[in-house]
């Protein structure tokens, strides 16, 4: 039996307009991947929700790769001009946690079980860090890529919110071509953009070690 497939970003758009209807700001902590990433997700969702980046991402390798990109971050936040202003909450680089979860999955293919452990772990942290902070929703930039399984993340997602009494706001961020506008939202501000996921994984299979 194949199961029908959710059109995300429509749900988010009725959800948006109901927003609006309201006439309220809601609160938003947004689990950030990258600065590139959260580019055309900030400009999108500043509009709607006072929001908190929540950069948590110790599957990033090495560790120069990860002050750099946690630095790119901060810097867009403080350069874009969006409606409602933008907080930043960096969490802990737990690096160690990361290689325990993903132990004998070292082989295994990119967008497999291992990237799977990979969203739940960044994920429910966020989520954690969204009930702890009285968030009304939390989210991810991560449904932007096209290399990354929208359907998989919000599955994981609502989970993960549902543990933790926190809503997640579901998303296709690439969608209405919004991997396209993070491109050139990447090159208006000047960001780096990375040529691998981010763990020491990916970084094998792109042959950039």
């Amino acid at each position: 039996m194949n199961v029908p497939k959710i059109n995300y970003q429509k749900e988010l758009e009725k959800l948006l307009a109901q927003i609006e209807t309201e006439e309220r700001v809601p609160t938003l902590l947004i689990h950030s991947c990258c600065a590139p990433c959260s580019s055309y997700v900030l400009e999108y969702l500043s509009e709607y929700f006072k929001i908190t980046v929540f950069y948590y991402n110790p599957n990033i390798y090495p560790e120069s790769e990860y002050t750099k990109r946690i630095v790119e971050q901060q810097k867009l936040i403080r350069d874009m001009k969006l409606r409602y202003p933008v907080s930043f909450l960096a969490g802990k680089y737990d690096k160690e946690k990361f290689y325990e979860m993903t132990a004998g999955m070292e082989d295994m293919k990119e967008g497999g079980a291992r990237c799977m452990k990979c969203y739940e772990l960044r994920l429910s942290e966020a989520a954690r860090q969204a009930a702890a902070g009285g968030f009304e929703y939390f989210t991810t930039t991560l449904s932007i890529s096209p290399m990354k399984n929208a359907q998989k993340l919000n599955e994981i997602g609502l989970c993960v919110g549902e543990k933790y009494g926190v809503k997640y706001l579901v998303s296709d961020f690439k969608k209405k071509n919004g991997y396209k506008r993070s491109i050139e939202l990447s090159k208006e501000y000047g960001l780096y953009r990375q040529d691998y996921c981010g763990c020491e994984f990916s970084m094998r299979r792109a042959d950039v070690l």
